[in-house]
């Protein structure tokens, strides 16, 4: 093909499209899509394939739209009108002297090598008397006359062994929570 024979084809397109909208198209920046393997052939109509990987737990009612083993256990009361207290979460770990100076031990500065999580909750004008606090395995609920903290928590912990310590000059309250995770075996 010549120079001239695809100005007569531009041509022939231009006329096809009407003079009205010869005027909105710039005609250096038309782009003209180019045939790939796909466009090859007939045109196929696009179909969803239904997965059969979610089964239906039968002591569900109806309506409902979580098992039991999705719901959360605990609900925290977001309409407490007590304000949240300032706190804290730290992460604690034993190293020893190998670890620390030596390389030596599987530990690392990650948190995945953790044994302890520590939350710190700063309470002024609370006494000792007045802190109610319940910890479970993946929540923390921490009340006084002032403050209301309902946390949950980011690692499933070991609720059983946990500690708390009430410091009266700084009214701080520290919680020491052992983790419990799944794979926590490597890194011993």
């Amino acid at each position: 093909m010549d120079a001239t024979s695809i100005q007569a084809v531009a041509d022939l397109l231009k006329e096809s499209r009407g003079e009205d909208e010869d005027d909105d198209i710039d005609e250096d920046n038309v782009t003209i899509p180019t045939p790939t393997p796909a466009s090859i052939g007939p045109f196929k109509k696009q179909t969803t394939v239904k997965s059969s990987a979610y089964v239906k737990d039968p002591s569900l009612n109806s309506k409902s739209i979580w098992s039991s083993h999705e719901a959360a256990e605990e609900v925290s009361q977001t309409d407490d009108p007590r304000p949240a207290p300032k706190y804290e979460l730290l992460y604690k770990q034993a190293v020893k002297a190998e670890d620390v100076f030596l390389g030596m031990g599987n530990k690392n500065p990650s948190s995945a090598c953790c044994e302890d999580l520590l939350i710190k909750i700063y309470l002024p004008k609370a006494q000792y008397k007045d802190i109610q606090l319940d910890v479970t395995d993946t929540f923390l609920d921490c009340r006084t006359q002032l403050n209301y903290l309902g946390l949950h928590l980011p690692h499933t912990v070991d609720s059983k062994n946990s500690r708390a310590k009430w410091n009266s000059d700084e009214e701080m309250l520290e919680i020491s929570l052992p983790l419990a995770r799944e794979y926590d075996f490597l890194n011993q």
